[in-house]
């Protein structure tokens, strides 16, 4: 007993020096490591703590060195950097041959993700890339925005008058979910996808216990013990995801015929779906299942939580409401109920501060605010840090956003005017091109994000639509006194930044009671 006791202290206490014992240099010496580094514990103290404390960890971090990058060790994770230079996150997006997602991701998502995008290296992530590159075209793109939202919305805006007529407190969140998840399962999957299926709230649970295994080094004995919640989610999910295949060979089949080899490569933009485009380059239906499932949570929960986000800061700054409706007012002269919205007017350049207020919106609330790559062989910097095989590096979006050496001293205003160029008395308003290496929401280098465009174009379309129509006003805590500033709202455990606890608010239709302010 005394002899398995020793064994197992000697176990645990290797285990917590791995990340301390590193090869990592810059110019031969060791790299700093943030304050309140702790012996064998490293810095696991902060990855146990909840989601937004370690996110506030990492910009402390960023103020307190700037660009330079840092090493960091945390229990049960390979040796590490935390970088924070354009330069550097640039060296990693662009070297996607040396920097991958990596076992240590791999472990802690497949279950949820198995062989999707999200998980996928090599011949089979591009594979799958270049089926969705075959979906998120302009022909697509202008389908999605000129026939499937605006049915969509309208369904949208239907709940939002209701809630205005009854004078309801609505999650906004919710209704931003619904429109999303629908907007991509009819688009994508050719389903009417409501946000209320079962497969959603195990969707969300079950990214919540996976986003915290990449935090909690003890996951598995926790989750040995009280895992069972969390498997009959991803059983779930995966139910779904086989449905959504099997549908859609049905569907090819019947149009078709039964033949694999009368299944034509479909050349029709409004049918050339996404399911379709997996199908017609992966064989393996479960393959096709854990990518369509992969897409999917990236197409509408990414999409749904940035919008969330955005009004959720317009409600706090109602300058920027009216900028926004002057901007319209501008653009569409003589616009009354319903505004002109096409492909062509929901362009980033066509209503540029639509576009800056959204692009302001992901520098604070990143949707995915912490990435990770492992190295599959030793690489140096640009800055000189030398990474050996195997070792992890980090770089936190949500800190980046926030960094005064790429944004200024105002970096922690929110000011969409930082990404407008204005132009002389003959000339509008024009959107400034930002680095997607200084502004990584959306990656960059060979895995930027395909879902860019739609992303843009869809958010544009809402944000105009809805602050056109109504007035919404957040619903504060109890907690909140008359007249005191109400507590920043932070983000839930999960993969991506949904909102904890949503986003209660008042809404009403701005011709409803002229005059008259919620």
């Amino acid at each position: 007993m005394y002899t398995l006791v020793v064994c197992l202290v000697i176990t645990i206490t290797l285990w917590f020096l791995q990340g301390q014992r590193s090869a990592i240099r810059r110019n031969g010496k060791r790299l700093p490591r943030p304050p309140g580094t702790l012996p064998l514990a490293g810095n696991g103290i902060w990855f146990l703590q909840p989601r937004h404390k370690l996110l506030d960890w990492f910009v402390r971090c960023e103020r307190l060195v700037g660009f330079s990058t840092f090493e960091i060790s945390v229990p049960s994770l390979p040796p590490g950097i935390v970088i924070n230079d354009p330069a550097n996150v640039e060296h990693v997006l662009k070297s996607n041959d040396i920097f991958i997602k990596g076992e240590f991701f791999r472990i802690r998502s497949w279950d949820l993700f198995g062989n999707g995008i999200i998980n996928a290296d090599g011949e089979l992530w591009k594979i799958q890339r270049k089926a969705g590159l075959r979906f998120f075209n302009n022909a697509n793109m202008k389908i999605l925005v000129e026939d499937v939202l605006p049915p969509i919305l309208a369904d949208t805006e239907e709940s939002l008058d209701n809630a205005s007529r009854q004078g309801n407190v609505m999650d906004l969140q919710i209704v931003l979910l619904d429109l999303t998840t629908r907007l991509m399962g009819n688009i994508a999957y050719d389903m009417d996808m409501p946000a209320s299926l079962p497969f959603s709230k195990s969707f969300d649970f079950a990214s919540g216990a996976i986003g915290e295994r990449f935090q909690n080094p003890f996951w598995k004995a926790k989750e040995f013990i009280l895992g069972a919640s969390l498997r009959k989610a991803i059983f779930d999910v995966k139910i779904f995801g086989s449905s959504i295949v099997s549908a859609a060979t049905q569907k090819r089949k019947v149009k078709y015929g039964s033949s694999e080899n009368n299944i034509a490569k479909n050349s029709n933009p409004v049918q050339n779906n996404l399911i379709n485009s997996l199908l017609d380059h992966i064989d393996d239906h479960q393959v096709v299942a854990d990518a369509a499932m992969n897409y999917l949570s990236a197409g509408i929960d990414t999409t749904a939580q940035s919008l969330t986000w955005t009004l959720y800061l317009l409600m706090r700054h109602p300058g920027a409401q009216e900028k926004i409706l002057s901007e319209l007012r501008s653009t569409f002269a003589g616009a009354k109920d319903d505004l002109p919205l096409s492909f062509d007017t929901v362009q980033p350049s066509y209503l540029p501060y639509i576009a800056a207020v959204f692009n302001e919106s992901l520098r604070f609330y990143p949707p995915v605010p912490v990435e990770l790559k492992e190295s599959t062989a030793e690489t140096t910097f640009p800055d000189g840090t030398w990474l050996p095989k195997g070792s992890v590096v980090m770089w936190a979006t949500w800190a980046m956003g926030r960094s005064k050496n790429t944004w200024g001293d105002d970096a922690d205003e929110f000011r969409p005017e930082r990404w407008l160029i204005a132009g002389d008395e003959y000339e509008a308003l024009t959107l400034k091109t930002m680095s997607a290496f200084a502004f990584p929401v959306f990656n960059g280098g060979p895995r930027a994000c395909l879902g860019k465009k739609m992303a843009e174009l869809l958010a544009i379309h809402v944000i105009a639509s809805l602050i056109w129509k109504y007035d919404f006003a957040e619903v504060f805590d109890k907690e909140t006194m008359p007249g005191e500033t109400p507590k920043e709202r932070r983000s839930q455990n999960s993969l991506t930044l949904p909102m904890e606890g949503g986003l209660p608010c008042y809404v009403r239709r701005k011709d409803s009671r002229p005059g008259e302010s919620l």
